[in-house]
């Protein structure tokens, strides 16, 4: 089997190096690949760069607003196309000389039918437009057009031309005298003759306003070669604001073809050689988390979406960088492994950022100085009152530092973005996703957080609560146990509260039988007495096997199962396995009978429990509780399983040895340590003495 290490070690390199391949890739390929500009600047701040020269020459943009009031009063003198149809006129004046000829002449005088010929061709002759169409023109501020008659066209106010209902009123405006309004109303029905005759002509009328805007430019000046833009110290101005602009403009115009190859170049170099120094990290430094492929899986989709959302927020100018929670990143490492890999994940993910973040130095200072904040104030998430002080926290440290740099950068309050505080309001709100996050990450990659370790030390859950009814004395034990192996893992810095949860469980599988074991019993007769040795070593021996079927049945994490499996390691039962070598004496006892499944401890926390269970158990034999008494117990007993080889897997100490053994000394003294005697009452016999009888006489 050994043959297959090194191939198998080489494949599960290859395979994470293929990993840190993949997150470059990405996240190369979703950075903007525009050359940048050297230098930051905005407009009311000095310059913080040495003396700046034109490197060639290069024409002065517009700004925003005068480019905007030069086209609005150039689109003023615009004069839209409306084509005029004579035809129109013609078939109404037609129409109403027919029916007067036919049904007006005998009652209508001709002189009317002369003044309607004269109005219709005046207000025709003018032009009469739809109202819909005029109201625009009359929005736009348009004050005449062009109009096309008989592909003639000639300029017209727009004043001259008539709606429907302004020819009607013109017509009856101004009559003479012997020109009756009622009988041009009522008998000739001046409305039936006045119709549409111009439609707006959109295409040439749109073509025309193109052309007119051609001649806008878009620049107010030129800036010559060798010409002084800006020195040190100075402030950005209205107009040097414009040069700088214009030259950016130009600069990124001028390299967008032959810049972008090397731009690409350097991201590569810039990711990759980040994410070397990661990986040789955690290949070095943490081999724990190095040696687990999914380890590495969790950590790149950390660091690569937080870069995929930079590149994002960077795209799109109405949002901010700074609203993304970097600090989430620390605390989610935190949770699961170290807070020296948190913060170094950390700081390499934010250096990757920085790359493309806008004022990179001012955020590079900002998320390296919160992401350390964060990692002291953060140890261990265990409750959600630590998260909500964490995200307080990261908004108080974002933005004191903030206001720290903006103030030696530009030495007054008065130059403060207001507007970076609501950013870094809206990252702390999101980054209360932190704790569904945690949960997500546990579902996904199998670990198990404090939070989740904490629910279940909780001895009211049901498995709990069910432990406690079935095997009372086992439940005790376990809560015995439970204590003495959180107060030795707190002194050596190992995980308390992992050793405090897999302590409560580790004794699961005495359920199936609690009768079988001594601390459910209640002084009777023990039935293990009546059965033969290899059956009674086999019933104990199997509360390991019995506890891991009640934790896969439950849904238990992994890491509280490795208590259950190892807090006995892979050695013999040896009250049954002495006693069976001495009813058989050259008889190797069978393995599957006497001995633990195993494995050994191979954790400082499992290795603690281990020590603690056999101590608590043993310490119930002593005949009398004294200090040498227990301090004798316990070098014996971790000793011996110190000889065993029990603790060959662990990354343990002598000296962690040595505090293990002080503290479990000192907590049996005092669990066992002897009470005060309360003395009795004495009742007093009342008598009536004789003397004191003839005194009270």
């Amino acid at each position: 089997m050994s043959k297959f290490k090194p191939k198998l070690n080489t494949a599960s390199t290859i395979f994470k190096v293929f990993l840190f391949v993949v997150a470059a890739g990405l996240i190369v390929y979703a950075f903007p690949r525009e050359g940048r500009f050297r230098y930051q600047f905005q407009e009311g701040k000095p310059w913080r760069y040495g003396l700046l020269t034109a490197p060639y020459s290069f024409s002065i943009i517009k700004n925003q607003d005068e480019l905007a009031a030069e086209k609005d009063s150039l689109l003023r003198t615009h004069k839209p196309y409306v084509v005029m149809d004579a035809a129109v006129s013609e078939e109404m004046t037609g129409t109403f000389n027919n029916n007067y000829d036919l049904y007006l002449r005998a009652t209508v005088p001709l002189r009317y039918k002369t003044y309607l010929n004269d109005q219709l061709a005046l207000v025709y002759g003018a032009g009469i437009i739809s109202a819909s169409i005029r109201n625009e023109f009359q929005k736009e501020k348009l004050k005449s057009l062009m109009m096309v008659t008989r592909r003639m066209a000639e300029t017209r106010d727009l004043s001259s031309v008539f709606t429907v209902k302004e020819a009607y009123s013109a017509i009856l405006s101004n009559l003479p005298p012997h020109i009756h309004r009622d009988t041009l109303v009522r008998i000739c029905k001046v409305e039936e003759y006045l119709r549409e005759n111009l439609s707006y002509d959109k295409e040439t009328s749109e073509l025309s306003k193109k052309t007119l805007l051609e001649e806008l430019s878009a620049t107010s000046g030129i800036v010559q070669r060798g010409e002084r833009i800006i020195d040190k110290g100075e402030i950005v101005n209205s107009a040097t604001y414009l040069k700088l602009a214009s030259l950016k403009k130009a600069a990124e115009e001028r390299n967008i073809n032959s810049t972008e190859n090397w731009v690409l170049t350097g991201q590569i170099i810039w990711v990759a050689g980040l994410l070397l120094m990661l990986f040789l990290f955690l290949k070095y430094f943490t081999p724990e988390i190095y040696s687990k492929t999914h380890n590495i899986l969790f950590l790149l989709i950390l660091v690569t979406t937080l870069s995929l959302l930079s590149a994002l927020l960077v795209r799109n100018s109405t949002l901010n960088i700074y609203m993304i929670p970097y600090a989430i990143l620390p605390v989610m490492i935190c949770t699961f492994f170290s807070a020296r890999t948190a913060y170094f994940t950390h700081a390499i993910t934010v250096l990757i950022c920085s790359a493309i973040a806008p004022f990179p130095f001012e955020f590079l200072m900002l998320q390296l100085t919160v992401g350390m904040a964060v990692v002291f104030s953060l140890k261990e998430l265990t409750q959600r009152s630590q998260l909500i002080l964490c995200i307080v926290w990261t908004f108080v440290c974002y933005s004191i530092f903030y206001t720290g740099i903006a103030f030696i950068q530009e030495g007054t309050p008065n130059q403060l973005q207001w507007q970076m505080y609501v950013f870094f309001a809206i990252n702390s709100v999101l980054m209360f996703t932190t704790y569904l996050l945690i949960y997500l990450f546990e579902w996904m990659f199998g670990y198990t957080s404090n939070v989740t370790l904490m629910e279940l030390s909780n001895i009211n859950s049901p498995l709990l609560r069910l432990f406690s009814e079935s095997s009372p004395g086992t439940f005790q034990h376990s809560m015995q146990v439970s204590n003495l192996a959180a107060a030795a893992a707190q002194e050596i810095n190992a995980n308390a509260q992992l050793v405090r949860t897999g302590a409560l469980y580790h004794d699961l599988g005495k359920m199936q039988n609690p009768a079988y074991f001594t601390e459910n019993q209640d002084g009777g007769q023990n039935p293990l007495n009546k059965m033969e040795t290899e059956k009674a070593a086999k019933i104990i021996v199997d509360h390991v096997n019995e506890g891991l079927r009640i934790a896969n049945q439950y849904h238990l994490p992994k890491v509280v199962k490795d208590f259950i499996t190892t807090h006995h390691g892979s050695g013999p039962a040896r009250y049954f396995y002495t006693t069976y070598k001495n009813d058989h004496p050259g008889q190797e006892p069978p393995k599957e009978a006497f001995y633990y499944p195993g494995p050994n401890p191979f954790s400082k926390e499992t290795a603690i429990l281990m020590m603690a269970d056999t101590v608590e158990a043993a310490s119930h034999s002593l005949a009398d509780y004294t200090e040498d008494s227990i301090s004798e117990l316990v070098e014996k007993l971790i000793n011996t399983q110190i000889q065993e080889g029990a603790f060959k897997s662990v990354p343990i100490t002598f000296q962690e040895l040595e505090t293990i053994k002080s503290v479990f000394k000192q907590k049996l003294k005092s669990i066992y340590h002897t009470r005060i005697a309360y003395p009795r009452e004495k009742k007093e016999d009342v008598r009536k003495d004789s003397g004191n009888a003839n005194e009270s006489n």
